[in-house]
């Protein structure tokens, strides 16, 4: 009698290092995390507007734009447990960068530590992605990636919590009535405070980083599969760029990331036109998360049974439904539309990674895990688009309104196209895997 045998998502062999990469995942979910609060915690203390403070995600994502293809040009040659390594030390040197930054209260030198910091997060991501790819079999990769992508929603909800309870409630300027009326030497005081409350996080996160570095170098790590023998570099480039699920994979992950950004960052602007505090918007950021969490798990375990370009079109839909719902509602209910975008875009970016590296060679996806961890710049860009719509009216978040309805609820339209994209790029997936099923 035949017995088809159950091919596991981890083996046992590789359980020790798998739990070490997943924890990756949740210390760069925690980074991010804790940064969005701080686009409306440096607007308010340094009295910038909301395109100048979006700086802030430009430092951070555009960080990933700047590394990615030197880390993984660097991962050809070397393991993956180096690239980790030395992703390790850029992150932990980042973010003790923090440190003469509040000494300086200098908002370029926060930049500059963000900028580094998330050169070591490149490094990790490039590395971390498809090393858990290849962990196992082919037919459950994307699977397991899911897997690991599910830690990254518990780092994202402790480093909100750190932001809430550590930052925002501890910030003296969002306590003043009218701080930017205060006298110069009363802003000069709580500045200082302010900013020492935003370092002390970043600096404790510097040292943990240092501990996991210490753990990465004692555990023995299994070693990727074809080293020797690497093709020339320019081969690999002109494989990848006539790959259509590949390049248009990189494309749907700059909006998926663009989209995931502007919606997690600006609900604290968005908050703030209906009358709600930062604090109190960082329990609907919370619960944000949340719904990724679940809505990561439900992705993951629907990967069995529905392919991942059509639950990825599915998810979509609703995830547009869901914008519409935040644009054409002003109020309470609009920002609960805005907080359930997050239970759709949660299956999207381990889904679009697994899709566009799909039936790749470990050397091609090296070098192609670059272009889909380069793709998090969307993260940078299309924040600073929405901050410009935001702006039109003045600093203020509901200044203006456009086509009805206010500046900051019209901004969303921009994520609106963002799932559009992405749901076409499921689309497409499906479409030829039918094809390819007859």
């Amino acid at each position: 009698m035949n017995q088809t045998k159950k091919v596991p998502v981890v083996s046992k062999e590789v359980l020790i290092p798998f739990i070490l990469i997943s924890s990756l995942f949740a210390l760069w979910g925690f980074a991010n995390a804790v940064t969005d609060p701080m686009v409306q915690a440096f607007k308010t203390i340094l009295e910038l507007s909301n395109s100048e403070a979006a700086w802030v995600q430009m430092a951070f994502y555009g960080g990933y734009f700047c590394m990615a293809l030197p880390a993984a040009m660097f991962m050809r040659k070397y393991s993956y447990k180096v690239g980790i390594l030395i992703g390790l030390g850029l992150y932990a040197t980042g973010a003790l960068l923090f440190y003469p930054a509040a000494v300086t209260e200098q908002f370029w030198f926060f930049c500059l530590g963000l900028y580094i910091l998330t050169f070591g997060l490149a490094f990790l991501e490039t590395a971390a992605n498809p090393y858990a790819l290849a962990m196992g079999a082919k037919e459950t990769a994307t699977q397991r990636l899911n897997l690991a992508q599910a830690f990254n929603p518990i780092g994202l909800m402790f480093g909100l919590f750190v932001a809430q309870q550590f930052v925002l409630k501890n910030l003296q300027s969002d306590d003043v009535d009218n701080y930017s009326a205060l006298d110069e030497a009363s802003k000069v005081l709580i500045k200082t405070s302010d900013l020492i409350v935003i370092r002390n996080p970043y600096v404790i996160l510097g040292l943990v980083i240092i501990a996991v570095f210490v753990l990465f170098v004692v555990n023995k790590m299994p070693q990727s599969k074809d080293e020797g023998g690497m093709p020339k570099i320019g081969d690999t480039f002109a494989i990848l760029s006539k790959n259509k699920k590949y390049v248009l994979g990189v494309l749907a992950q700059i909006f998926h990331t663009g989209c995931l950004i502007m919606c997690w960052t600006y609900i604290y602007q968005y908050a703030e036109a209906i009358g709600i505090d930062n604090v109190s918007a960082g329990y609907y950021q919370m619960a944000a998360f949340v719904l990724f969490t679940i809505g990561r798990a439900v992705g993951t375990y629907l990967l069995r049974f529905i392919n991942s370009g059509k639950l990825l079109l599915y998810f979509a839909i609703l995830g547009g439904l869901f914008t519409l719902g935040a644009i054409s509602i002003h109020g309470i209910f609009g920002l609960y539309s805005l907080v359930g975008i997050s239970f759709c875009m949660s299956l999207m970016f381990p889904t679009i990674y697994g899709i566009a590296l799909n039936d790749l060679t470990e050397e091609q996806s090296k070098v192609g895990s670059a272009g889909l961890i380069m793709a998090i710049v969307g993260g940078a860009l299309l924040p600073k688009l929405q901050a410009l719509i935001i702006d039109i009216g003045g600093n203020g978040v509901d200044d203006t309104t456009i086509l009805g309805v206010p500046e900051i609820n019209f901004s969303y339209v921009l994520p609106l196209l963002c799932f559009v994209y992405i749901g076409g790029y499921g689309f497409g997936v499906f479409k030829k895997y039918i094809k390819a099923s007859v």
